[in-house]
């Protein structure tokens, strides 16, 4: 699909009906995907995650003659409290890609098609669906955000090669 369809195909979407969410950031990546999300009505992320995922299995089960489930799991999700919370999550959300060697560079990332990072720091990605006022309101600067999100690149990519390390009990 063309960036000019895509617009187009999104701004109609907004003018059919009422939000289920805020998107403030997301990263599609290879096998799994991060929201960071605000409700706006009863069940709305839920709602939306669904319509997600039964959407996209339709695509791709069409695009490779496939049928069935496309997904395994039900999403999860985790609550986020604080505006502390808030920005650290968008920042990892914005890094996954590079964390997972995806990007194989720092200086790709901005460029990474399936972010919303390029909204933020201007890069590719314009996706007029992206709420940024939010997370912007935390930085004096779009250089600030930058450098917040930048910093941590190579730390968290550490955390990615130990991570299978950590007995996880749920």
């Amino acid at each position: 699909m063309s960036f000019e369809n895509r617009t187009s195909f999104l701004n109609e979407l907004e003018s059919k009906g009422t939000k289920l969410v805020s998107i403030f950031a997301f990263v599609l990546m290879n096998n799994h995907f991060h929201f960071l999300l605000k409700q706006l009505e009863e069940n709305g992320i839920q709602k939306f995650i669904s319509n997600t995922e039964n959407s996209y299995a339709k695509y791709f089960n069409m695009k490779t003659k496939r049928t069935g489930s496309l997904f395994s799991e039900m999403f999860k999700a985790s609550m986020v409290e604080r505006d502390e919370e808030f920005i650290h999550v968008a920042r990892y959300i914005h890094l996954n890609p590079y964390s997972s060697y995806l990007v194989k560079d720092i200086n790709q990332l901005k460029e990474y098609p399936w972010s919303s990072l390029g909204n933020y720091l201007g890069g590719k990605s314009r996706d007029n669906f992206i709420d940024s006022g939010f997370l912007l309101s935390f930085f004096q600067s779009k250089e600030k955000l930058s450098s917040f999100t930048f910093d941590q690149a190579d730390y968290q990519r550490k955390l990615q090669d130990i991570k299978h390390l950590v007995f996880d009990h749920e």
